[in-house]
């Protein structure tokens, strides 16, 4: 849904890319760096509780996820190395965020009630989701077959739960955080099946698909 918006936004952070350039800052380093500041603020986020500065500040970290390549532009081109640490990175920031609000709840009071642990769930189905929807990818194109499909890439799945982040560090009860982890794991769930279903079509039509034995 969101990813109609990279163009755009990739025009909006040309500048601080050149500037990024002009320091002597490689692609990689851009990476790496936002993926550390990432998993810290969200470290942070989930012992301090305070949802709502940490929602803000992982969501400026991570519009600011597209300067690695951006910059890596500036530099020549992109390195096949480059893409496998931008990615592999995203899986750890990712990961970092969700456990942020495993972290947030466990610290609660009421922990144990009926919406913390439905949140709870959820969030730990949404962890296995963003994993295996990278991996469906990344295995069906080791196979030979693509599937970038999906309702919700990362960038929706970000938003979805930041935006949840936002509105319960803004004073929203609990119920508000747990539908949104829930939408989070639903959309999740739907994403993997849709990849998994294009790569079975893909192999299905394909005369070679048989691995000799």
């Amino acid at each position: 849904m969101f990813e109609k918006l990279r163009k755009p936004w990739k025009h909006l952070i040309a500048p601080i890319a050149r500037g990024l350039h002009a320091l002597g800052i490689t692609a990689n380093a851009v990476t790496i760096i936002g993926a550390a500041g990432t998993v810290l603020a969200a470290i942070v986020t989930g012992v301090t509780g305070n949802l709502l500065v940490g929602s803000i500040v992982i969501a400026v970290l991570v519009m600011f996820d597209s300067l690695d390549g951006s910059v890596a532009q500036l530099e020549g081109g992109g390195t096949k190395f480059g893409a496998f640490l931008d990615s592999t990175l995203d899986r750890v920031a990712d990961w970092a965020v969700l456990v942020a609000i495993i972290v947030y709840l466990t610290q609660r009071d009421d922990f144990m009630t009926l919406w913390p642990q439905i949140t709870f769930y959820c969030t730990l189905v949404g962890i296995m989701t963003s994993f295996v929807t990278s991996y469906a990818r990344a295995r069906g194109e080791a196979v030979g077959y693509e599937a970038k499909n999906g309702i919700a890439t990362r960038s929706d799945r970000l938003v979805i739960i930041l935006v949840g982040m936002f509105l319960a560090g803004c004073g929203l009860p609990i119920q508000v955080l747990a539908c949104f982890m829930a939408v989070l794991a639903l959309l999740g769930v739907v994403t993997v099946w849709q990849r998994m279903h294009t790569i079975h079509r893909l192999a299905m039509a394909d005369p070679s698909n048989r691995i000799p034995a």
